[in-house]
Formats: C-alpha cells, structure tokens, sequence
C-alpha cells in the first residue's frame, strides 16, 4: 500500500514514511493510492476491539509487520475497558457509540492511543527522533499529550487558542509535568493555530532540521485508526436477521471523524448516510447543502458551547475534495488557487452528488439546541451526553429514517464541560478526587502571539 498527496507533488510512499511526516511536502494531504477493500466484513464479528483494530490497519500499514500491529493494537487499547467501545440507547431509537472511555475521555483517545504506540515502534526502528507539531480546539491536544508523554524519542509542541477551551480541557494539557511536553497558547482562534501549524510544516528546511511530525487530523493515520470505530458500531448494530445498512451521525469541526466514516464506506462497510453534524460555525454544513465552501476569518469563528467544533477551515475537506474530483490533482491545486483568489470555493454543481454517490447529508445545532438535547436525552434516558454529542443528537433526529438504524458518535465525557452540563438541567458535575487533583493542579503554559517567527523560535528551542 502506498500513499500520495491530494496536490501530485510526492512520490508515492509506503505508511510508515506518512506517519511521521504529516503535511505531505507539496502542502497537500497523503491519501492511499488506492482505497483497500475488506474481503470478509462478517468474519470479524467474533473479533475483539483490539484485534479488529489489527485488521483494519493492516490493510492501510501493510510495510509494518502484522505480529508487531497485534502487539501495538493490544497496548493503545490495555488501558479501556474490556468492551472499548460501548453501544447503548439514546432517544427515539438512536444508539450512543461509547467512544469516551479513553485517559483523556474524548473520542480523540481512540486514534492518539494507538497513534503514540506507532510512532514509539516506527521511530525506535529507524533509529529517529520527532517533533510533533499539532493544533488544537480542545480534545486532540490532551489525547496526543497524554499519549505521547514521557516518550523519549517524542516531544509534543501543541497549540491551543487562548480563552477558547473550557477549564477542564486546559487543565488536562497544561497540568502535565512530562518534559517532552510544551503547550502554547496562540493570541487567536484554532484556525490561526492550524495555519501556523501548515505554515512551519510547509517550510521544508526548517521541517527538516527539526524533524517535525503531526498529530492533528492531517496525519493519515489518525483517519485510519478512527475508521475502526465505524467498522465496529456496524458489526454491533447489525446481524443477520435485521437491516444490514446504518446511519451514522458525526459532530465534526475539522472534518476528521466523518472523513473515517467515508474510508469506512470505501472498505466496503454498509453505511447508507454519514450525517454531518455541525455548531453555529456552519461552513461544513453550508458547503454540504449549497456546494459553496466559504471558510470565515479568525473574527468571524464564534465562540460556542460546543468549543471543540469552533472551526471555520476543515483541513480534511481536501482530502474528501480530491475524491470529489476523481482524485485529479491538477484541479485540487486549482481549486485552493480559486480559494485564495475569491475567499470561496464553488462546487454547487457537484453538489447532488454529496448525498447521492456519497451519502453525506448535514445539519445545524445552536446553544439553545444543544442545551434542550442535553435535558431531553438526560430526561428520556438517563444519560448525560456534552454538548458536541448533542449537537450529533439534534441532527440525528432531524434525518432519522425509522427503517434504518441511527448511531450517534459520542464525543466526549459531559465532565469536560460542566458550565453546558449546569445550564442544561441545573445539575453541578461530580468529579472524583483524581480529576479534582487536576483541575487544582498548577499549569504550565507559554502564550504567544499569532506570529510564526515567535513560533519558529519556540520549536526550535525545544525540537527533539
């Protein structure tokens, strides 16, 4: 299996290379020559989290021995409990996928947990040190930083938005110790933290010199391991004597997850429709009904209650383009000139297909949205979701077809989000003695402005 970029300017690459160089040196994205297929998709289901997690990756790493992914499998997941990833009921037939049972209690710890086992095994086998450069709105940098922490052939440089995460997310980051660990908080929103990230990862000398890596959803390998989740729900969610198609709602920002939920498809994983779930930073879902992609300026990303999806540039949008357009990189390039050129991308006339050979449909959640999904599930069921799984619920419900199945990627835990939790139905968090060790725990943070010389320094002074 090889791997090549969205802009044609990379020689094709086996997984082992993309894992740790992230951006692909053109600018673009790394994606698979050419999609791998499941041959047996029921021979699995007698399989455990861990080893369907072998198979998967083992078509996509194929340069990595099968006996070593087992073992790496086998170690990202030891610290989950037995099932990893649990299914249970929400409202109106919807299914919860569990996918917060990680260290850090954010869906983030299914791919960063595994992410960190290989980069330790592919870096120790080639005798090499990275520097992780990462960005992020909230979950990615506590799960990358808890999976890499105290790697000696690892240091993590991440970088946040001042003011933009909620308390508890900080407290995750900026009270670990590790000194492989640096956390910097960027005078902005995560847009400027991404481009920043883009920006020094583009520059091939200094990438070089410093050996820097990504962590943030641009690495292919993050895609990869998220798509294990689909794979599993489907086997959970299905059998022989019922329906064999589901639908699955997916509250992104970046594009990542849903991203997952189409290479799921492109194995050959029965997913009728992936239901884009996004908060009042709408350009996902905007792009989705009109075919306009019009990303927003620093000023004009809100500030909402679901912080993790306050994106208003979705990396991962290219790598969905380049399969838009027939894997053609000469109108990839185009299109980011036509970005660059107007502010926007028009696609409107590809836009039936979105739903039609894709099956990716989208809708908006406010506050006010997320906040009576949160009471409402809380009321109906018993089960406190956050606010970004709530924004999941309230487009779920909005597209449900009864015939179908309807799963809901959870997001996180409801205790990184106490004020939403409180103002959704009056209720203060309970968090135990560890969690309140954290929150109370001094923090360690550098705050910078949003300027890539400041930042170039920075890395420079702490690289690996």
């Amino acid at each position: 299996m090889q791997y090549v970029s969205t802009r044609g300017g990379m020689a094709p690459q086996p997984f082992s290379e993309i894992l740790l160089a992230g951006l692909a040196p053109d600018g673009g994205l790394t994606v698979p020559a050419a999609h791998p297929r499941i041959n047996d998709l029921e021979a699995w289901r007698g399989l455990s989290y861990p080893e369907l997690a072998t198979e998967v990756v083992a078509l996509f790493a194929t340069d990595i021995p099968y006996e070593d992914l087992s073992a790496l499998c086998a170690a990202a997941y030891a610290g989950f409990p037995s099932e990893v990833v649990p299914l249970r009921p929400l409202v109106d037939g919807l299914t919860l996928v569990g996918l917060s049972e990680g260290p850090t209690l954010a869906f983030k710890d299914m791919a960063m947990q595994l992410l960190g086992e290989l980069l330790e095994h592919v870096l120790e086998h080639k005798d090499q040190t990275l520097t992780i450069l990462g960005a992020t709105s909230g979950d990615t940098g506590s799960a990358a930083e808890h999976a890499l922490r105290g790697k000696d052939r690892v240091a993590v440089v991440m970088l946040s938005p001042q003011g933009r995460m909620s308390p508890f997310q900080r407290a995750q980051m900026y009270s670990l110790t590790d000194s492989n660990i640096h956390n910097v908080a960027v005078e902005g929103v995560f847009d400027d933290c991404q481009h920043l990230v883009k920006e020094l990862s583009g520059d091939l000398a200094f990438k070089q010199a410093h050996r820097l890596g990504a962590v943030n959803s641009i690495n292919l390998a993050r895609i990869v391991a998220q798509t294990v989740y689909y794979v599993w729900a489907w086997l959970r969610s299905t059998d022989d004597s019922g329906p064999r198609e589901i639908d699955v709602a997916v509250p992104t920002g970046n594009f990542g997850n849903l991203l997952s939920g189409w290479f799921a498809q492109e194995l050959g994983v029965p997913i009728r429709r992936l239901v884009l779930a996004t908060n009042e930073n709408n350009v996902l879902d905007e792009f989705f009904r009109t075919g306009i992609y019009r990303p927003r300026s620093s000023a004009e990303t809100l500030a909402t209650s679901s912080p993790s999806m306050d994106i208003s540039k979705a990396s991962n949008l290219e790598r969905f383009l380049f399969g838009l357009v027939n894997r053609d990189p000469e109108r990839m390039v185009a299109l980011w000139a036509e970005l660059d050129e107007t502010g926007a991308i028009d696609l409107s006339a590809e836009q039936p297909r979105f739903a039609s050979e894709f099956g990716i449909v989208s809708g908006t959640s406010t506050h006010a949205d997320r906040l009576a999904t949160i009471a409402r599930v809380h009321d109906s069921s018993g089960v406190l979701i956050d606010p970004h799984t709530a924004d999941g619920v309230k487009v779920a419900l909005e597209h449900r077809d009864p015939d179908v199945p309807m799963l809901v990627l959870e997001t996180a835990k409801p205790e990184k989000f106490a004020d939403a939790i409180r103002e959704a139905i009056g209720t203060e968090i309970t968090y135990s003695a560890k969690l309140q060790e954290m929150l109370a725990a001094e923090q360690h943070v550098t705050n910078i402005a949003n300027d890539a010389a400041a930042l170039r320094e920075f890395v420079a002074t702490h690289a690996r």
